[in-house]
């Protein structure tokens, strides 16, 4: 329904009430529906589970059609990533957000900073769930509210041209109501409590759970030492109690991301139940290792012995009870983990690596492909790399391989300053910008998002500004560092009273009180030295 028919539809309602809200006037109340478009999280999670799967069809027929998002600890945070991104590409086509269970250990838990260990309070996911949302609903209202000022202004000066475009810019609005992916970590326990949880999650808006094979109980960070994977049948088990908790709510078209861990992770809590041969629960447990035993006099107290490949292994377990992979079969669990995946009600695949590398990645997802030809990644462009050493290593591997010469070069020690304005260097910082691009096209990476990012930049900007304002320059630090270079960039939190809902409180106001309503809005208030 267009604003100017939703008005229709109040004045007829007011009408039938005879008299009885003859105070409400129609565009006021056409004006709040409009603010608040979405009146529930369910709403938010069928509505962005929708575009995800527009947005999954549309890479499938064109790689370069890939998505992206930003990691984010706090509403604030969100919104302001989506109205940069409304500023400066006029639409958040394609743009996410991650919810990171990182950030919310390190810096939302009523425990204090903690490690990504799924210590924090898992309550905590779904209330920051509903904390972005909040700030983008009030990123809608804040943008239609300067729109709907505009029309009074324009329909008071007599202009009608003007009023007709922005009549047709409130109508075409596009919202800053965007898909999060949200990470679940290991499912916080069992299936039923991943399932409760889950729900949880949805109902705040969630239209995307990211889910990791590994043992709850014992969940490392993706880019720690010390990570143990569950079996097969466990994590088909969290999957589908996800699935449910989706079903349940109605939101038919929610999307489950099947992480991946084994290419780090040397570790199991479980053997894997098996029945026969080659089946799941078989294929798990030959990655296992072990010695070979020819009777039961090889047996110790306490071994455990299984069957591998049609021999008695003695499989080997460390004093804390947990099993051993052998080495270097990380690829290989990880490709099985994935098709397993997908084969049992997962959307997307996560496969968390050491490095950013395409061709690694590619190797991977191209025998996944044999299998599922449609798999497609969520990748994690994470703030644990060494960006700048990782790439340009892989340009010296790249220019070594070809018989170049770089003999300038200490491969160790590409991180040196000396090599920034290296024609190396260049090339590296070049593969880099490329990344995302690239591995959208060669393999398979849907969408790639930063978990970390405001950590970092937070920290930074904080370093930065405590330095100067601390030092020699005072004021002039924070004026020319942080409100200088929002006025000169139009940065709308110059402008802080009005960002934080100042203007649409004063709107209300008078909606409510009429010509009595005390308004912050008005020439005394200093916001106004801004324009």
């Amino acid at each position: 329904m267009s604003y100017q028919d939703d008005i229709k539809a109040l004045a007829q309602l007011r009408e039938a009430q005879r008299g009885k809200w003859d105070n409400v006037n129609p565009e006021h109340a056409a004006r709040m529906r409009a603010q608040n478009r979405f009146q529930t999280g369910l709403d938010i999670a069928r509505y962005t589970a929708r575009i995800m799967r527009e947005d999954m069809a549309a890479y499938d027929a064109d790689s370069s059609q890939y998505t992206q998002s930003l990691g984010c600890w706090h509403g604030f945070i969100g919104q302001q990533k989506l109205l940069s991104i409304k500023k400066h590409f006029g639409t958040t086509q394609r743009r996410y957000l991650y919810l990171s269970g990182w950030m919310v250990a390190a810096l939302r838990s009523e425990f204090g900073p903690l490690p990504d260990q799924s210590m924090h309070e898992k309550t905590t996911v779904p209330s920051l769930i509903e904390e972005l949302y909040t700030f983008l609903r009030q990123a809608d209202a804040w943008e239609l509210n300067h729109l709907f000022r505009d029309l009074e202004a324009a329909q008071e000066a007599g202009d009608k041209a003007k009023a007709d475009e922005l009549i047709a810019k409130i109508d075409g609005h596009e919202t800053h109501i965007v898909p999060i992916i949200a990470d679940i970590d290991a499912g916080f326990g069992n299936a039923e409590a991943t399932y409760l949880l889950a729900k949880k999650m949805i109902e705040a808006g969630a239209c995307c759970i990211q889910l990791e094979n590994q043992v709850s109980d014992e969940k490392q960070c993706g880019h720690q030492d010390g990570k143990v994977t569950v079996p097969h049948e466990d994590f088909i088990a969290k999957i589908n109690a996800v699935r449910y908790a989706f079903l349940e709510l109605g939101v038919e078209e929610g999307v489950i991301v099947a992480r991946t861990d084994s290419l780090g992770a040397g570790l199991t809590q479980k053997i894997a139940v098996t029945k026969e041969p080659g089946d799941l629960g078989d294929q798990y447990n030959s990655y296992l290792d072990g010695d070979e035993i020819a009777s039961a006099s090889d047996i110790d107290n306490g071994d455990v012995v299984i069957k591998q490949n049609g021999k008695l292994v003695k499989v080997k377990r460390l004093a804390s009870g947990l099993y051993q992979f052998k080495p270097g079969t990380g690829e290989d669990r990880v490709v099985l983990d994935c098709i397993t995946s997908l084969q049992n009600g997962a959307d997307l695949l996560w496969i968390e690596t050491e490095k950013p590398h395409v061709g690694q990645i590619k190797g991977m997802v191209d025998r996944i492909r044999e299998v599922c030809p449609d798999a497609k990644l969520v990748y994690n462009n994470s703030p644990s790399f060494n960006w700048t050493l990782n790439f340009r290593q892989q340009v010296f591997d790249a220019w070594e391989a070809e018989g170049k010469d770089v003999s300038d070069y200490d491969r160790a020690d590409l991180m040196n300053e000396k090599y920034d304005a290296t024609p190396l260097a260049q090339l590296a910082d070049e593969w880099t910008r490329n990344f995302q691009r690239d591995g959208a096209r060669e393999a398979g990476i849907f969408h790639h998002l930063i978990t970390l990012p405001t950590y970092h930049t937070a920290a930074l900007s904080t370093d930065n500004l405590a330095k100067g304002y601390f030092g020699d320059e005072g004021m002039l630090a924070y004026v020319t560092g942080v409100q200088r270079k929002e006025i000169r960039e139009g940065i709308a939190t110059v402008k802080h009273q009005d960002m934080a809902g100042s203007n649409i409180g004063d709107d209300h106001k008078e909606f409510f009180h009429g010509d009595a309503a005390l308004k912050a809005g008005g020439k005394s208030n200093t916001m106004n030295q801004f324009g």
